[in-house]
Order: structure tokens, then C-alpha cells, then sequence
């Protein structure tokens, strides 16, 4: 299982590297759960780090075209994971043709680079597509990786929307379709059992490498902790 760490600048990151992540997930926590970061930043991490950098380009609407044109920004700037949220995405097909764009500008810029799509597990309280339509999304679109994080950053985590065997189900159904997963939402150390026993590809952090608060700052000796766990 990979340690997926979302720093919000260069020295966060750094910090995460220092503590061994193995992929580090640029964004900005101030404009929402996969709130985006500005392209400079993306490129000066990518410039310094040595591991593979994520980037995510925001909590969407049913707008392809703005999502498209984001994620090839994130990609130019040197990002190789693109991750899009699905949070104003009521449907599967609104999912579909949203992604569907995404995919196409990544891939006709660098086939190499992945895409991730982002499902929320808390979709009942902001109303959108649930995670559990992903293999009806997976069969249409060619995306790599599918995540659940949480919407609402409120401290509650995903363990709260969804139960261990539900989180087993949506992985389960990536890999039937060759995706990756990755499980993320306001985790705390205590989880870290039952996300091993659900054993997705990624795990996806920052409010608790920051001592349970989003808004602080990343400290290498938890994100030490995390990964020895690991």
C-alpha cells in the first residue's frame, strides 16, 4: 500500500518526502476537499521531489470543458496522477462525459500520465453520484484510479459514511476493471487497521499529518509514523 501525502507547498512536501510518502498530492486545502493548487507550485515540487506528484484540480460540477482544461493545466505543470472530484456530479452518465473529457486531454498530452477520479463517500449529503456507480463509469471511461474521499471536511471520515465491507465492495469493483484505488477522508491513525484489512493500492492523507487539523502544516515525524504503520 502506497502513502499518498497532499501538501499545500514546497515545504510540506518536502517534509513528506522526508518522511518517506511515496506519492506526493499537491493541492489547496482553502478551496475545498481537492481544492486546486496554482500551477507553479505543482511545477517548482515536481522540479525538487523524486517521487511521482498528484494533482488535484477541484470539486466539480458538471462542467467537462472547465474540468478538461484544468486537468491538462495540472498535466503541463509536470503533475503524473490528475485527480478530479465528482462532488456537483449527480449521475453516472454527467460522470461519464466529465471524465471522458478529462481523459482526453491528459492522454493526448501524455499517454503515460494517469487520471483519477474521486468519489466521495459522503455523496448522500451533498447529493452526488455515488461510489458504487463506478463500474458503470469504469466500463465507458479509461480512467487508472479510483478514489473515496470525503466531501465535507468536518472531521467526520469516511468510516462514518461507509462500512469496511462497503469500502472491500468499491475496491473490489476497481480492480475488476483494472483500476487502481485509493481510500482517503479525514482518516485518523486509528483507522489504519481496518484500511490495511480493505487493503486499497493508496492511502490518501493530510489532516492527520498535520495533528488533525487540515489547516496546520504537515510534520515529517507523522508522516514517519503513518508509514511505518504501513
Amino acid at each position: 500500500m502506497r502513502l499518498l501525502v497532499s501538501p499545500k507547498d514546497l515545504d510540506e512536501a518536502r517534509a513528506a518526502v522526508r518522511g518517506h510518502a511515496d506519492i506526493i498530492d499537491v493541492k489547496n486545502p482553502r478551496e475545498g476537499s481537492l481544492g486546486a493548487n496554482f500551477p507553479w507550485v505543482i511545477r517548482r515540487i515536481k522540479e525538487e521531489v523524486s517521487v511521482p506528484v498528484s494533482a488535484t484540480i477541484g470539486d466539480f460540477d458538471f462542467k467537462p470543458g472547465t474540468a478538461a482544461l484544468a486537468a491538462l493545466g495540472a498535466a503541463v505543470s509536470g503533475a503524473e496522477y490528475i485527480k478530479v472530484g465528482l462532488f456537483g456530479i449527480k449521475t453516472a452518465e454527467q460522470a461519464i462525459e466529465l471524465l471522458k473529457a478529462v481523459v482526453k486531454a491528459v492522454k493526448e498530452f501524455d499517454g503515460g500520465k494517469k487520471v483519477v477520479s474521486a468519489f466521495y463517500s459522503d455523496y448522500s449529503r451533498i447529493g452526488s453520484v455515488s461510489p458504487f456507480e463506478l463500474p458503470r463509469i469504469a466500463s465507458e471511461v479509461d480512467i487508472d484510479v479510483a478514489m473515496v474521499d470525503t466531501a465535507i471536511k468536518d472531521g467526520k471520515s469516511t468510516f462514518e459514511f461507509l462500512s469496511e465491507n462497503e469500502l472491500k465492495k468499491f475496491v473490489a469493483d476497481a480492480h475488476e476493471f483494472g483500476l487502481e484505488t485509493a481510500i482517503a477522508g479525514s482518516l485518523k491513525f486509528e483507522d489504519i487497521p481496518a484500511v490495511k484489512r480493505i487493503n486499497p493500492d493508496i492511502i490518501g492523507v493530510r489532516g492527520m499529518l498535520c495533528g488533525g487539523d487540515r489547516n496546520g502544516r504537515i510534520k515529517e515525524e507523522l508522516v514517519r509514523r503513518l508509514k511505518s504503520m504501513l
